[in-house]
């Protein structure tokens, strides 16, 4: 009794510590910091204001932002981009690429909502961009840099199947050419050439550079997830990934690799500027945070080897630049085209990247089948289903010969309730004689946890799954379940959150929508139907579980939901057929006879 009693104990402080923990790091935490930073900014924009007045003279230009991006392209010479994903341009002043929009992306569900924004230009708050140059100090007449302004000499609109071509003389002998190629999805190729018609030779090494101008506040903020600087460095069959979130970043003040190729860059959740030096090349890779003027700058950088060219003689230089969206089947086309070590893993996979990866699998598999995500979750639960049959099948039966077993178990406690250890001793005999395993429980649940732990990472780091539909009031999978019960799940016409008072409280901590109050009920019956827990306050501990987790899981993905809503509908329809069969007391079986005993009555 005294060993069932710790199982059961042990249980819930797992799971709960689990759930609980995940819900710290995935909601309040983020949620903490979020009002930590709102408050620094606070108290930044006040200290600003404050001495305005004798530091006006000081201010740098650079930290007056305009919100107008018309006005902050500039009148200066543009090259429109437009490619079946991508649409934006690139300045002719330093060939920099710095407005670009992600056409198959809106910033939310509405249809009228802007494509998703992933470069934006110099002069705009968190201004975003890529630039590729040489270096040579010593070189008369200079190399191209940020502020070159090339001259557009071939193409007039970049597109797939129409590269553009960029010239610069610095009139000391030097000639740069640049063209610049897009394919279909988002892989930029910067072919730099550099002709040396003087009569000296010259030593340049060519750059690459993607650069975020101060962090966007609802960045970074994820601890499940990683939002920073990437890159993959090492030797040819060596190769391993470098992640430095936000945070960490900042903190350092540069961090400098060596690399045969490899790749390096900026990462969000879901989108990707990486850069992409040649894989035979050996090159230096830094990620550094400069604060020139209060830009709080973040770069990823990338120098190619030097290379000294004869008077006569020219050199080129191909580089390429990902700005994209994290799709799995481009980066591992990319991967595998471009022969680019570990691209794929620019997703965080996470650390359990051997579950991860093929559970998305399964479900993409499923997605292209059914053509439904939902539907493609539902069939990966009954796939999980399968292969933990044998296993469940084995627990379910222990759990109803210990449910017949109570009767006999009350009488142990009875018997020998002034000695707990003699009532340990009888329990554990009469498993033995039974043919019992308390512990046989615990298994599918504990196999179960690192699947559920695998499968939320998949749907919300995963773009397949974003702004994806499955029915009726669920529009998008890989947010939370809208629906609130304080308005009836929208059949009162009114908005919770605008309630005095208490109306943020309804709107945070209390939301809870359908679909959690639908997992707390299957959890309930679940419990209902395992062997009941002798000792009384563990009894109450457990019949609040559902109600608990019920808001504990609100703030998850709905595609998690219905997963685990799902599988425990699974679960709860095999435990009543095996409890059936054993004759076992269930609450499915109390309630049917409940509804037949008046009709016999009345007979």
């Amino acid at each position: 009794m005294k060993n069932e009693n710790s199982r059961n104990t042990i249980i819930f402080i797992v799971a709960s510590a689990l759930i609980l923990g995940l819900y710290w790091f995935t909601v309040l935490r983020p949620q903490a910091e979020v009002r930590r930073a709102n408050q620094l900014a606070a108290a930044e924009q006040q200290s600003e204001a404050a001495s305005d007045a004798s530091n006006t003279a000081l201010r740098p230009e650079s930290a007056i932002f305009v919100t107008d991006r018309t006005q902050a392209l500039g009148a200066g010479a543009r090259v429109p981009i437009q490619t079946p994903t991508l649409r934006g341009s690139l300045s002719l002043q330093g060939g920099r690429i710095d407005d670009l929009f992600l056409v198959r992306y809106r910033e939310t569900l509405d249809a009228d909502s802007p494509p998703v924004e992933l470069f934006r230009p110099q002069g705009m708050e968190h201004a975003y961009f890529a630039q590729f140059g040489w270096t040579g100090p010593n070189v008369a007449g200079g190399v191209p840099g940020p502020n070159t302004p090339w001259r557009l000499t071939a193409g007039s609109t970049l597109t797939p199947t129409s590269p553009v071509t960029l010239t610069w003389d610095n009139g000391q002998g030097l000639r740069f050419t640049r063209v610049i190629a897009i394919d279909d999805q988002y892989m930029f190729t910067v072919a730099d050439t550099v002709q040396n018609l003087g009569t000296q030779p010259m030593t340049i090494a060519p750059y690459g550079s993607v650069q975020r101008q101060g962090v966007p506040a609802d960045l970074g903020k994820q601890m499940i997830l990683h939002e920073g600087a990437i890159g993959v460095f090492g030797q040819p069959g060596r190769y391993a990934t470098d992640q430095y979130k936000y945070k960490d970043w900042q903190g350092k003040a540069r961090i400098q690799e060596t690399s045969t190729g490899g790749w390096l860059g900026i990462t969000d959740k879901y989108w990707m500027a990486a850069l992409i030096p040649p894989q035979t090349e050996q090159v230096s890779a830094e990620f550094r945070v400069r604060d020139p003027d209060g830009a709080n700058q973040h770069e990823a950088n990338v120098l190619g080897a030097t290379r000294t060219i004869q008077p006569g003689a020219s050199v080129t230089e191909t580089q390429r630049l990902f700005a994209g969206a994290k799709r799995n089947e481009i980066l591992k086309g990319y991967e595998q085209d471009l022969n680019l070590p570990r691209f794929v893993y620019a997703i965080d996979w996470g650390m359990f990247w051997f579950l991860t990866r093929p559970i998305f699998m399964v479900v993409e598999f499923f997605f292209q089948l059914l053509g439904n995500f939902g539907l493609a979750i539902l069939a990966l639960t009954v796939l999980v289903k399968l292969l933990l049959f044998p296993l469940a099948n084995k627990s379910y039966e222990s759990m109803s010969k210990m449910r017949n077993l109570q009767p006999k178990m009350e009488e142990i406690k009875k018997k020998h309730g002034s000695d707990p250890q003699k009532q340990q001793q009888e329990t554990m005999a009469l498993y033995q004689r039974e043919k019992i395993n308390p512990v046989a429980g615990c298994l599918p649940i504990l196999v179960q946890i690192p699947i559920f732990f695998a499968l939320y990472k998949v749907l919300f780091v995963t773009i397949e799954m974003r702004h994806q539909p499955f029915f009726g009031w669920i529009r998008d999978l890989s947010a939370r379940d809208h629906s609130t019960i304080w308005n009836l799940f929208g059949l009162l016409p009114y908005d919770p959150a605008t309630v005095p008072l208490i109306g943020a409280f309804l709107n945070g901590p209390a939301h809870i929508g359908l679909l959690p109050i639908l997992y707390g009920i299957t959890m309930w019956l679940q419990q209902a139907m395992n062997p009941a827990v002798p000792d009384p306050m563990q009894r109450r501990i457990f019949a609040l579980m559902p109600v608990v987790l019920a808001f504990v899981l609100a703030p998850s993905p709905a595609g998690v939901l219905i997963y685990w809503v799902w599988s425990t509908i699974l679960s709860i329809l095999q435990q009543y057929i095996i409890m059936h069969r054993f004759g076992a007391e269930n609450p499915i079986d109390s309630f049917i006879a409940r509804l037949k005993s008046p009709k016999t009555k009345a007979a």
